[in-house]
């Protein structure tokens, strides 16, 4: 087509659209008259249209260079057992296409058009990690500006690899990895960028991110390797994305609870330790945990072994120990009532110790004694110790066969079985008062830790 002035003295304007190949010049002059009351006639564009196969630069010795920024719009899942992270991503590309200007003042006054991106040649931008399919939507446009700069948006969901590391759940932070690299070109045919700062493009995320769910962002950093793959060189931007769990829906549905029975379990302590009701009150406990730990499974990761498991496996042992020293003394109670062991000699020198005034062992609460100097009386359902002895008046009180001799042997003998009940007694409070410390010292690790893991 010639360009010129029409005749009649009609208005006609000529967009110039220049189409440079590799060694090779060509303008192309296309009449764009009536844009500005028709809109954009498609076939101006239709020789950049035809040429979409090639890379649009002027020499191909020169690599196109084609910026690349993100914007993290959500985080929608994140699978431990698979390793994979889910996200929404709004991926904004940006290079110069040599092929496409014009002059805004000759044509209308457009400085920017809008062009179907199946029409155009796009980068082949790919994310390494992506373990998906492309997804984008059909029918997403180019902006173009009159000196040929492509504007490239569209969303994408993402689902890449993830190295997690569960340990620290329900306060893990995971760093994950968005490589935009490109899967045909090497550094001699196409060079990556960016056109925001990696701040704004934080800032931009933390603004927009729409879920309020499990996770929050916390930062994004950037690297500039390169990837070489045989004797290409590939350019590539690595960006390194860190999101943090929100632990407060497992503190309330599994530390709390957990950390309430623990305490139950504790205070138990305060009732006798021969108590009838102590044992099955244990066990009911006992059960109780194991339920909450079948109804809260889900919750827990499906893989590796976290801290929070080990925490309820400690919880599960120490209520399992407990249950097994409170049937340990009711059997002790028993043995007293009848015909009580002899106790190891480093077993009575443990109970001198730990009775001495000097030592700082106490008993267990709600006792009601001062050190182990316990009486048999403290054991419920045994008989006194004047009981153990049949009572004979002292008029009488002369032996079987009236001998003074004997009757003093039975009461050594009886005085010597009493003694030994109130060692095993003082053994088993001192067990008692060992495990409620323990109680204790779990209690007081197990607060400090999760204080600790919740604010760093």
């Amino acid at each position: 087509m010639e360009g010129g002035w029409p005749a009649g003295g009609g208005f006609l304007l000529y967009l110039t659209v220049n189409l440079l190949l590799p060694g090779k010049g060509d303008t192309f002059t296309i009449n764009c008259s009536g844009f500005d009351q028709h809109g954009v006639d498609p076939a101006a564009f239709q020789a950049v249209f035809d040429r979409k196969a090639f890379r649009p630069v002027i020499n191909d010795s020169i690599p196109t260079r084609v910026n690349i920024s993100f914007t993290l719009s959500a985080i929608l899942e994140v699978n431990a057992q698979l390793q994979l992270l889910t996200s929404f991503l709004w991926m904004n590309l940006m290079w110069d296409n040599a092929f496409i200007s014009w002059n805004p003042e000759e044509c209308a006054s457009i400085n920017k058009l809008t062009v179907s991106a199946e029409n155009l040649w796009l980068p082949d931008i790919f994310i390494v990690e992506s373990m998906d399919v492309d997804r984008a939507p059909p029918g997403l446009t180019v902006f173009v500006s009159s000196e040929g700069q492509m504007t490239y948006d569209r969303p994408v969901r993402v689902t890449s690899i993830c190295n997690l590391d569960i340990f620290y759940f329900p306060f893990d932070q995971q760093n994950c990895t968005f490589t935009f690299s490109s899967f045909l070109y090497t550094v001699d045919s196409m060079l990556l960028g960016m056109d925001k700062e990696v701040w704004e493009i934080t800032d931009t995320s933390r603004n927009l991110i729409q879920t309020q769910g499990e996770w929050e962002l916390l930062g994004i950093n950037k690297a500039t390797p390169k990837m070489l793959v045989g004797s290409n060189l590939y350019d590539q931007i690595m960006f390194y994305v860190a999101i943090r769990r929100r632990p407060s829906l497992y503190i309330i549905n599994l530390l709390v609870p957990s950390g309430f029975l623990v305490a139950i379990d504790a205070l138990s302590f305060y009732l006798p330790a021969e108590s009838e009701i102590r044992a099955p009150f244990k066990i009911t406990l006992l059960l109780g945990y194991n339920v909450f730990l079948l109804m809260m499974n889900d919750l827990l990761p499906a893989t590796g072994t976290p801290l929070i498991s080990v925490y309820f496996a400690l919880c599960l042992s120490l209520m399992v120990i407990s249950l097994l020293e409170t049937i340990f003394i009711i059997h002790l109670s028993h043995m007293a009532t009848t015909q009580p062991p002899p106790m190891p000699w480093w077993l009575h020198s443990l109970l001198l110790n730990c009775a001495s005034p000097r030592k700082c062992c106490t008993t267990a609460p709600g006792k009601g004694n001062k050190g182990f100097g316990l009486t048999l009386t403290h054991l419920h359902g045994m008989k006194k110790p004047v009981e153990l002895v049949e009572k004979v008046p002292g008029t009488r009180g002369t032996g079987l066969n009236g001998c003074p001799g004997s009757t003093r042997v039975q009461q050594e003998d009886e005085a010597q079985k009493q003694h030994l009940v109130d060692l095993w007694v003082q053994f088993s409070h001192m067990m008692d008062t060992l495990l409620f410390c323990l109680y204790l010292l779990f209690t007081a690790t197990s607060i400090i830790t999760v204080i600790v893991l919740w604010n760093t």
